[in-house]
């Protein structure tokens, strides 16, 4: 195995928010929106950290940050929904990743699905979820949900955020 050739120019930074924030603006990631039923209404919020956890039973898992407008919401409720947007959704998923928006306003379009959770029109595939777990891990919690229900037959092709911009697929 050769080293690269310009690693000997480069000096390793040390741990950091801002080297973690650097090194994953170079992962492309999969678009997801996460909504629950508030005591106020519905909230929700983009998320690029789904994952799938488990086949059997089927468990998947999302960070939120404590800080987030959505975490009373979703530190509290029993269900969530699990949206992963299309490509022609990335004004959406501006939407719903901006502090302050009325992200369940028009032009959302979106109706209360099972378990009361609001479920998001036009999406790729979308879940209803029953949270199982909540794990501190710093500034956030990890979630994990058990999927209920879904569809995955929604149109489009998935979203992607990359280098800090949503992005579709190149084929």
């Amino acid at each position: 195995m050769t080293a690269s050739p310009d690693l000997g120019t480069r000096t390793p930074q040390l741990a950091s928010p801002d080297l973690l924030r650097s090194v994953f603006r170079r992962h492309a990631a999969g678009v997801a929106v996460i909504t629950a039923r508030g005591d106020a209404g519905p909230v929700g919020f983009t998320a690029t950290s789904l994952t799938s956890v488990s086949a059997e039973p089927p468990l998947l898992s999302f960070g939120i940050s404590t800080g987030a407008s959505s975490w009373p919401a979703i530190s509290a409720t029993q269900h969530i929904g699990v949206h992963i947007l299309g490509e022609h959704q990335q004004e959406l998923a501006a939407t719903f990743a901006r502090s302050g928006a009325d992200r369940f306003g028009a032009p959302t379009a979106w109706r209360e699905g099972p378990e009361g959770v609001p479920v998001l029109d036009d999406v790729p595939a979308w879940l209803v979820c029953r949270v199982v777990g909540r794990v501190p891990a710093g500034d956030h919690r990890i979630v994990l949900a058990e999927v209920v229900l879904g569809d995955p037959a929604g149109p489009g092709r998935p979203l992607l955020y990359h280098q800090g911009r949503f992005n579709g697929l190149r084929d």
